[in-house]
């Protein structure tokens, strides 16, 4: 399966630039870089002023995929173990930006 905005969620996201364009922790509003690691609940960001933890739920992630499309995604739609976001199912939404 292709890396395409509609099945960026299905994907694996280590390696993706992301730009946490909204955060219930508005100190988080604008962070930009490169997800390292991920866990169920959060992302792992090495940003320009080191590496960053940052929660799924209550976030909204701007990923630049590596053919350059942006593509915008609620955070608690990602919101699962990463080896097991491949088999569940996701609601259609608009990915694209």
């Amino acid at each position: 399966m292709n890396l395409v905005p509609e099945s960026l969620a299905r994907h694996e996201l280590i390696g993706l630039e992301v730009l946490v364009e909204d955060s219930f922790d508005p100190g988080l509003i604008g962070l930009r870089g490169q997800v390292v690691d991920e866990t169920r609940n959060t992302f792992l960001l090495e940003t320009e002023r080191g590496i960053k933890r940052i929660a799924k739920a209550n976030t909204s992630l701007i990923f630049t995929l590596p053919e350059g499309q942006r593509v915008k995604v609620a955070g608690s739609v990602l919101i699962s173990q990463p080896e097991n976001r491949i088999s569940k199912r996701m609601q259609r939404t608009r990915w694209k930006l």
